[in-house]
């Protein structure tokens, strides 16, 4: 048989917003995995792609395994992801793994579901390349902010009534029906909001840079005074206005929750869901497709009328947007993020130091496994040889595989495993 479970060596990603040089997870994640690679210190290392999606498909690092890539060795053992995943799936991997290290926001987005997905990719296929929807869920490795769903209304109406130049772009009557809608009236509450941010986000160009300008202005001044500004979340709009001047982005901080994350928090981003990452580290994991529709924060395509369309108008506290971690009821080591998709489920599993021997189980499902810290010696029956793990080692699994790892790390280790589980 050929070995089954083997390590991988991952595709960097070097877009403009990650973080730079060895400040960057990504970047020391890579440069312990595999310590031949030399880091760019000038140079941003925003995600590592754990996977086989084919711009970004990973390498095998088994001489004698004749597939180069994941991907290869996937559609020519395609029993490997397990039968269920196999035939639900077609024969892909359906997930796609990665690390962010984010310096500079990612743009304001949301992805679609399958029916949209489907419609914008027959009618634009170049801008939206697959069929497929694109939930997703990050997991903190350092402190974590972005910006995820709808905030309360009246947080929204506290901002209306704070900065002048936000109710400016959105006009009287928009800034009012929101005012008036009844918390008993959850559609009509949805209706008055999707008005004033449908508003905001198709407001003249040299009128909005002008409202935003004279925001930036009035909140530096008031800072250099030493006033309070979070009245207008002046913190913030001061930060993503030195990143993306002259963006109508800048104004989604007023509609949108912030969410931190503490190391172990997650987030999980269903369809419609308007989000964007503001800075930090993450894991994060997805269904594998392409499909984004931008409003804000970048110099990409940005598609203002189908977002709008697509939204979840639904507001929430951003204590609501915290995804949580069950301990599992197998395994006291293992914590399950388990959203209500069928495409992704990831596994943090945090093995203490007095543990020396730890079996990763085996599942009816190929896994990514991830080090983050520790090292160790991992065997298995289906690896061809014993296998060297520590922080930034990669591994892939195929479905009912198992590994044995007996630990030679004074501090335990943590991991995540990433898989399905149909």
């Amino acid at each position: 048989f050929p070995p089954a479970v083997f390590p991988l060596s991952c595709v960097v990603q070097n877009y403009s917003w990650g973080k730079v040089g060895l400040e960057s997870e990504v970047a020391k994640l890579v440069a312990s995995g595999d310590p031949l690679v030399q880091i760019q210190p000038d140079q941003p290392y925003a995600e590592l792609w754990m996977g086989a999606h084919p711009r970004g498909d990973a390498l095998i690092r088994d001489n004698r395994i004749p597939q180069k890539t994941l991907g290869q060795w996937i559609a020519d053992n395609p029993a490997c992801l397990g039968a269920k995943v196999k035939d639900a799936f077609q024969g892909h991997l359906p997930f796609l793994f990665k690390v962010l290290s984010v310096n500079t926001a990612l743009s304001v987005q949301a992805h679609p579901n399958k029916e949209l997905a489907a419609k914008l990719h027959a009618q634009f296929p170049e801008h939206y390349p697959d069929a497929n929807h694109k939930p997703e869920m990050a997991i903190a490795l350092t402190r974590f902010e972005g910006m995820c769903g709808f905030r309360p209304v009246e947080e929204i109406v506290s901002f209306l009534q704070n900065v002048p130049e936000l109710r400016a772009l959105i006009g009287e009557v928009a800034a009012e029906q929101l005012e008036r809608s009844g918390s008993d009236d959850p559609r009509g509450v949805s209706a008055a909001l999707r008005v004033c941010f449908t508003r905001l986000m198709k407001s003249e160009k040299k009128f909005f840079v002008d409202q935003l300008n004279m925001l930036v202005k009035r909140i530096s001044q008031e800072a250099a005074e030493g006033k309070d500004t979070s009245g207008s979340n002046g913190d913030l709009l001061l930060r993503l206005h030195s990143q993306y001047p002259g963006d109508i982005g800048c104004f989604t901080i007023y509609f949108l929750n912030l969410v931190r994350l503490e190391p172990g928090e997650a987030m999980f981003l269903g369809a419609n869901e308007p989000h964007a990452y503001l800075y930090g580290d993450c894991v994060e994991i997805m269904a594998c497709s392409d499909n984004t529709v931008r409003a804000g924060l970048t110099p990409k395509f940005i598609d203002v009328l189908t977002l709008c369309e697509m939204l979840n108008y639904t507001p929430a506290p951003s204590s609501s947007k915290i995804f949580p971690a069950a301990q599992s009821q197998l395994d006291p080591y293992v914590y399950l993020y388990d959203p209500p998709v069928p495409d992704f489920t990831i596994m943090r599993i945090e093995i203490p130091a007095s543990i020396k021997l730890y079996l990763i189980s085996a599942m009816d499902s190929a896994s990514i496994l991830l080090v983050i810290q520790g090292t160790a010696v991992g065997t298995s029956t289906a690896a061809a040889s014993e296998m060297s793990l520590q922080r930034g080692s990669v591994l892939f699994i195929s479905a009912n595989e198992s590994i044995s790892l007996h630990l030679s790390s004074p501090d335990g280790m943590l991991l995540f495993r990433a898989c399905c589980l149909l």
